[in-house]
């Protein structure tokens, strides 16, 4: 493998971007939407520009790492809201991370590293769980899947779903919604949800927000944005935009209105998505990185994603590793306080 060769996302030839869709079709590590290459061209369109590692063969591309430059700093494309990251490369390839650096790059950070990435071990400071939910045969092959809570979690929902159907009028599920007012609520309700608990915006940068747009229009059968929509009557109680590519729906933006959380809406979404899974061509839903209540007693399993900096600054690793345990003792933390 020749060292990498950095150029605009939109300077690939389309021969380029055919070794890009058959190195990550040849390699079942790769299956995630974020690998695609919609996701780079959909990110680079919003306003981000989108740069493209190459790595060749004789001539032939064997490895892509799609990324942002910030400065001296190389981020993963579309972070921070990209659930997995990594070179798109064929099973069993080498990989050489220190290749990114150089022309005043001094670092690349990751936050969601796929495990399998090759090359990355002695750069992961921290690897954390990113649950997926196998919804093969619908509800009732994940049913058949699903922990005991997952099961009672579900079946509660279905009893809410009842109930929100008595009380607010039908009950009204769209699984692929191409209603840009929709989205646009999804964005607002989730703005709220940010204030209300002072996280921080994810949506306060407009090529974001353009970039939900532009993936919600995205007509490659093989990738695109997904809005599902869950009505009773005239109330939108919840919704969810996410990102799909061949048979794996990643769970990105899921919202509820405040007005109905007694009716648990988001468990009444999740259980429509699933059950609609088989129509839509979906055997997995990724439920992203963390060890949120929901995800630990929705999920049939998990993977494991990894957080880290390559650098040849050792004072730049030492602090990403502090920084790394820190958040680890704090995550502990609010553990034990719940009840």
């Amino acid at each position: 493998m020749s060292g990498l060769r950095v150029e605009r996302f939109t300077a690939l030839a389309p021969a380029e971007l055919e070794s890009w869709h058959a190195l990550r079709a040849a390699n079942p590590a790769l299956d995630s939407p974020y690998f695609h290459p919609g996701f780079s061209a959909a990110v680079h369109a919003a306003g981000r520009p989108v740069h493209v590692a190459v790595a060749r063969d004789g001539g032939t591309p064997v490895a892509f790492l799609p990324h942002h430059r910030e400065g001296r700093l190389l981020r993963p494309v579309g972070w921070p809201g990209a659930d997995f990251q990594g070179p798109i490369l064929a099973a069993g390839t080498g990989f050489r991370p220190l290749d990114l650096l150089g022309n005043g790059a001094a670092a690349y950070t990751f936050d969601h590293l796929v495990e399998a990435a090759p090359g990355f071990e002695r750069w992961v400071v921290s690897r954390r769980p990113s649950p997926y939910l196998d919804v093969t045969g619908g509800l009732a092959g994940y049913l058949g899947r699903a922990s005991r809570s997952g099961k009672e979690n579900m079946g509660q929902a279905r009893r809410r779903a009842a109930k929100a159907g008595r009380e607010l009028g039908e009950l009204r599920f769209v699984a692929a919604s191409s209603d840009p007012k929709a989205l646009a609520r999804v964005i607002e309700l989730k703005r709220a949800q940010y204030a209300a608990t002072g996280a921080k915006d994810y949506f306060a940068e407009p090529d974001r927000v353009r970039l939900l747009d532009g993936l919600l229009r995205a007509r490659d059968p093989g990738f695109g944005g997904v809005l599902s929509t869950l009505h009773a009557g005239e109330h939108l109680l919840a919704a969810h935009f996410g990102l799909r590519s061949g048979a794996v729906l990643h769970w990105w933006f899921p919202v509820y209105d405040p007005a109905f959380a007694r009716l648990s809406p988001g468990w009444i979404l999740l259980r429509e998505l699933v059950a609609a899974a088989p129509a839509l061509g979906v055997a997995r839903i990724d439920l992203g990185r963390g060890e949120d209540e929901y995800k630990r007693r929705a999920k049939t399993g998990e993977s494991v994603v990894c957080q880290g900096v390559v650098t040849r600054n050792p004072v730049r690793r030492a602090v990403a590793s502090a920084l790394s345990e820190a958040r680890a003792i704090a995550r502990s933390v609010r553990s034990r306080r719940k009840p």
